[in-house]
């Protein structure tokens, strides 16, 4: 497309699917203009650079999410649905993961999310400073808990681009790992679970459990304070 007929939504789109199938490795003005049948230097009057792509990518992404009515009575269903949602953001765009190690990312997406996170603790009943407090641990264990999925979306990429000799690197350590693992109890009882067969999976429900356990102890710590 020439530069008049591109717009700035039509490349941040673009940009997403391509850091989807790609990571962020793989996201370059280039690759972006042949999706968009057209020439890279017309991708520049509408973005900055990659950096400012990868901002604009991230926070098309978070404005997509949906944000919960506010109902002080019942705040953890709320707190619950948000966190269930960013993680679902974060395994659907493991480059997101990533972005967060090599960008600074903002924008009116990610400050809606971020406000109305601020206000279902508020209206639950915790004060300013630990509202801030409460949604900067939920907001991190969603974070950790997504980064498994980053490092296998990443790993998968990598075998895909070198082939064979990738794979038989990945499955000799995995061996290796087993054989270390039977040399321990209650690692050799687990050795053929998913969790421990597939790169960096956890346990079904691990998310979930782990969420209710910390929204019990944000829910424990209100009835002290009240």
């Amino acid at each position: 497309m020439p530069r008049d007929t591109l717009t700035r939504d039509q490349i941040v789109r673009a940009a997403v699917d391509l850091l989807d199938a790609e990571g962020l490795e793989g996201l370059n003005m280039r690759a972006l203009g042949k999706r968009l049948d057209s020439a890279a230097t017309a991708v520049y009057w509408h973005v900055k650079n990659k950096d400012n792509l990868v901002l604009l990518a991230a926070d098309h992404v978070w404005g997509e999410l949906t944000l919960p009515d506010l109902n002080p009575a019942d705040w953890r269903t709320a707190a619950a649905t948000m966190a269930t949602d960013l993680y679902r953001m974060f395994t659907q765009h493991p480059w997101l993961v990533q972005a967060f190690a090599a960008h600074v990312l903002y924008g009116e997406g990610k400050s809606r999310f971020d406000d109305h996170g601020l206000a279902v603790y508020e209206a639950a009943g915790f004060a300013a400073d630990r509202a801030d407090q409460v949604a900067a641990a939920v907001f991190t264990y969603v974070l950790g808990n997504a980064a498994g999925v980053a490092a296998a979306a990443s790993l998968t990429r990598r075998l895909n681009q070198d082939g064979a000799r990738a794979e038989q690197q990945l499955q000799d350590a995995m061996a290796e790992a087993k054989a270390i693992a039977m040399r321990y109890p209650r690692l050799r009882t687990r050795v053929e679970t998913p969790a421990a067969t597939d790169y960096a999976a956890s346990p079904d429900q691990t998310f979930e459990l782990g969420l209710q356990a910390l929204l019990d102890g944000l829910e424990r710590q209100l009835a002290t304070q009240s």
